[in-house]
């Protein structure tokens, strides 16, 4: 789930957006960073808490950016590079060997522990997002061509017999035994909504593992903050405007949390003078036209974070508002719309400045 995006990162300020796990290659324009971050350090013996460790990496169809601060700054760079070159591999549905891709030629099979959690946690979100957040929409994403970029409009008729698949309440998963099938023949599943959140809330782990305190990673567009900047102070992360002028929407000051964005504006392709964007509404089969332009989802809980990113967007501004506040506990969220209203959820508005007025959405 989430073409060309901006990490930059200005006394620290990150810019997020999202991208999808389909096995194509997608340059992350995210990936400019500028001097106070290095690239690709090798030195041990790093005794300046204050000088980062810095890897640059491609996996999950997207490059990205692993920093470290403190002595142990290389090992925890090193180990993350690892453990996302790992879920790479398991993760990806475009790679015939990995397994999720084996679950759907086959219709089944024995999961790892990792693909354990994340099923349980995707029907967990089907359930809490009413049914928005639908890992079974894997076939009609392939069939508008967005994991491949052999893009096309589909027919109505084959969309309609497509959505007959898309129900995750058709997968039957035993997580004691970890074994997966499918009540539906030819239905097949992609992870992408929520994998690249559980690999960076993977980091934060490895991060603090590691005896590391302060870092991030942005994982094409997701970005995740490890404790706070060297000198105490919160990160600065800027928002991108979807406008793609290089200018953001606004800058949240924030720390061990993760801040993910989608938007329609991300991936897309362009038909006949129509314009259709890679978020499916499942409920249709099309590209969901909810009136928002982006939604970034800040939460402790980047597979959380990214999952609602998308569900949001589907969801539309009233329906977002109205499920922020039945959860509002759990996350916060920055919306924008298509008539360049932006709205802030209460507990971060003092947190987010921006030079667009601010609609404060208020838990009551």
């Amino acid at each position: 789930m989430k073409k060309l995006l901006y990490l930059l990162i200005i006394l620290v300020c990150l810019t997020v957006s999202g991208c999808s796990l389909n096995g194509q290659k997608e340059k992350n324009s995210e990936g400019s960073v500028s001097d106070n971050v290095n690239k690709s350090q090798n030195d041990d013996s790093n005794e300046n808490d204050t000088q980062p460790v810095s890897q640059e990496i491609f996996a999950m169809d997207t490059y990205m950016t692993v920093t470290a601060y403190g002595k142990n700054a290389k090992k925890a760079v090193d180990d993350a590079a690892k453990e996302i070159e790992r879920l790479d591999k398991l993760l990806s549905t475009g790679s015939d060997d990995s397994e999720i891709a084996k679950i759907n030629k086959n219709s089944k099979g024995v999961v790892s522990d990792d693909t354990a959690y994340l099923l349980n946690y995707s029907l967990e979100l089907y359930k809490m997002t009413n049914h928005i957040f639908d890992i079974s929409i894997y076939p009609v994403m392939c069939e508008w061509g967005f994991p491949t970029k052999d893009f096309k409009v589909p027919d109505k008729d084959t969309l309609n017999n497509l959505l007959n698949l898309v129900d995750a309440s058709s997968i039957n998963f035993d997580s004691e035994s970890n074994t997966l099938s499918f009540a539906k023949e030819n239905m097949e599943i992609d992870l992408g909504g929520i994998a690249k959140g559980y690999t960076s809330g993977r980091i934060m782990q490895i991060f603090k593992e590691d005896g590391v305190e302060s870092g991030l990673v942005s994982l094409g567009g997701n970005v995740h903050l490890c404790g706070k900047k060297t000198d105490g102070s919160n990160w600065r992360v800027g928002i991108e405007n979807p406008s793609k002028d290089g200018s953001y929407l606004g800058v949240l000051e924030a720390a061990d949390t993760a801040v993910i964005t989608s938007g329609g504006y991300e991936r897309y392709f362009e038909k006949d003078g129509v314009v259709y964007h890679h978020i499916i509404d499942p409920a249709t089969g099309y590209p969901a036209n909810s009136g928002l332009t982006s939604v970034s989802i800040i939460s402790r809980d980047g597979t959380l974070a990214d999952g609602l990113s998308t569900s949001v967007f589907i969801m539309g501004l009233d329906k977002g508002i109205e499920f922020w506040k039945e959860h509002k506990n759990d996350f916060d969220m920055v919306l924008f719309t298509d008539d360049k209203k932006l709205y802030v959820t209460e507990p971060i508005a003092d947190a987010f400045t921006s030079d667009f007025e601010i609609n404060v959405i208020k838990a009551d």
